[in-house]
């Protein structure tokens, strides 16, 4: 395997399963979740640019290792979410999410954008994740107690650009 990376953007259908295999095996996301990554690309196939839906796909060896899925947030000027940023469990830790954020932040820079949001959990399974939003250089905005749940608050991050 070599550690050559390459990106995409175009969606096919076949990412669909992509996107699953790529949440499941980090170990994190319930079915629920999982369920809601792959209606996002659903909804990017059905809709094209107008879902507001942005893919950028990690490639290693002819296979997805990697995905992000981004969007502008509306009524906002250069406001952008991230949504989903997961890489499959067996190639993390070489850096691979991190390489796949900057090519989320130069895109995000290039369609005008200045900042992007990103939510998640507070649940001590998403520790790692919090980590690398911080080693990514994402500030802790505010956390919402309870919010997902009792116990499972969210936490908002931001990336100035």
């Amino acid at each position: 395997m070599t550690n050559i990376i390459t990106y995409r953007d175009e969606v096919t259908p076949a990412d669909a399963e992509h996107v699953r295999q790529l949440v499941e095996s980090t170990g994190v996301f319930n079915p629920v979740e999982e369920d809601c990554a792959v209606e996002l690309l659903q909804e990017r196939l059905a809709r094209g640019p107008a879902s507001g839906y942005h893919f950028v796909f990690a490639e290693q060896d002819g296979q997805v290792v990697g995905y992000a899925c981004y969007g502008p947030i509306a009524l906002t000027v250069g406001s952008h979410d991230l949504y989903w940023i997961a890489v499959r469990r067996t190639t993390q830790g070489q850096g691979l999410g991190r390489r796949l954020m900057e090519e989320v932040k130069r895109r995000v820079r290039a369609d005008g954008g200045q900042r992007i949001y990103i939510e998640t959990s507070t649940r001590p399974p998403y520790i790692p994740t919090r980590a690398f939003y911080e080693r990514c250089g994402c500030r802790l905005e505010v956390v919402l107690e309870d919010f997902y749940a009792a116990g499972d608050g969210k936490a908002i991050y931001v990336l100035v650009l």
